[in-house]
């Protein structure tokens, strides 16, 4: 066993790890990013890029090259089981960006690709094995792919590892909330379809929902939560090619606490939530920026500036979560009351600016403000 002396560590090089090693290396603070995957994911959950994302990369490159690649997500159409469809322009709030349609491997390797160009590589094969708090660091252990074992001591640690964190356990910290009972599908397939491929879709069936957007031409992704939904697509439409299937359950929950002592959470370490509204991803890219300039300032001498970034983050993460499970029960469509508001209420109510002005901000990112500071 080893024993060295390590800068700032991230633990997972998802999207809210790498966006966090970017932002701290801009910053001048050496760091250190591990996971434990042996490559990166091919497969994409997140598939969309929100205004809040593109302003907070301003300045990495990496804005301008999403921009480049996506490809504009202008509008959302919400078609009510058998009733006439209601569509939500998506820039109509006066937003700077658009929603910005890009699979989330391509999101990540941008991110890795700018972070390496700052001389920062991530360390894949890494496994975070247990850590510790001291009053000046954070002992932890690390497993490597060959089997060998190194203790590190961190003056910070950022856990952005995922759901299962196995930071967010060595902390102890509940992962408070609930699941759905039911197993929501996924597919992205080739469909010959009328539907308009610059907009999102949400098609309101007896027994769930359908959600489909657009990847590439002619391949769009397809979730639903009811039984068989390729065979509830809209009429006319003809699925092809199956490029990826998955199944999955929907919690929503949040960290007890975003950061303990010289030890933080963001992304999926600190909250779950549906895709629906777009923000998983997201929201963590949005937490890796505040815990850039948080960790930073603390590095510096400015210890509260911990505590700060745990306030805020986890005010933040409640709310929207939240907000999203609200959502996500009223698009779901099972109990009564839930089922007639989204039937019958949701699609009136989005013909009136008000409401379709909070959809646009949810969907933006920017239903709450962005803090740095209380």
């Amino acid at each position: 066993m080893s024993m060295t002396t390590s800068p700032l560590l991230i633990v997972g090089a998802g999207p809210t790890g790498l966006a966090a090693a970017l932002f701290l290396a801009r910053r001048g603070v050496a760091v250190r990013i591990i996971d434990a995957a042996s490559a990166p994911s091919v497969y994409s959950k997140a598939l969309a890029v929100n205004p809040r994302t593109l302003d907070v990369l301003a300045g990495t490159g990496v804005d301008q090259r999403i921009l480049a690649e996506a490809a504009p997500l202008s509008r959302a159409c919400l078609h009510p089981d058998g009733g006439e469809t209601v569509t939500v322009d998506l820039r109509e709030a006066g937003l700077a960006q658009p929603m910005q349609v890009l699979p989330q491997a391509r999101t990540e390797a941008l991110l890795a690709e700018a972070l390496a160009a700052v001389g920062v590589q991530v360390e894949r094969g890494v496994r975070l094995e247990d850590l510790q708090q001291v009053p000046e660091a954070v002992e932890l252990r690390l497993l490597h792919a060959d089997g060998s074992s190194e203790q590190v001591s961190a003056p910070l640690v950022y856990g952005a590892d995922g759901a299962r964190s196995r930071v967010r356990q060595a902390l102890q910290l509940d992962f408070g909330g609930d699941s759905l009972p039911e197993p929501w599908q996924l597919w992205d397939v080739e469909l010959e379809t009328a539907l308009d491929p610059g907009a999102a879709h949400i098609l309101l069936r007896h027994d769930g929902f359908l959600f489909l957007l657009q990847l590439a031409p002619g391949v769009w992704r397809v979730i639903g939560n009811g039984a068989e939904p390729l065979q509830q697509l809209p009429q006319g439409t003809r699925a092809g090619a199956i490029h990826w299937q998955s199944s999955f359950h929907i919690g929503h929950r949040v960290a007890a606490q975003a950061g303990v002592g010289r030890v933080a959470l963001g992304g999926d370490a600190a909250h779950i939530h549906s895709p629906i509204g777009a923000r998983g991803m997201n929201l963590g890219i949005e937490d890796a920026y505040v815990y850039a300039a948080c960790a930073a300032d603390a590095l510096g001498g400015q210890w509260q500036r911990l505590d700060d970034y745990a306030t805020l983050r986890h005010a933040v993460h409640g709310q929207v979560v939240r907000r999203i499970a609200l959502l996500t029960r009223l698009v779901r469509g099972r109990l009564g009351a839930l089922r007639w508001l989204r039937d019958a209420a949701m699609p009136r109510a989005l013909r009136f600016a008000p409401a379709r002005a909070q959809m646009v901000h949810t969907l933006a990112g920017l239903d709450h403000p962005l803090r740095l500071a209380p």
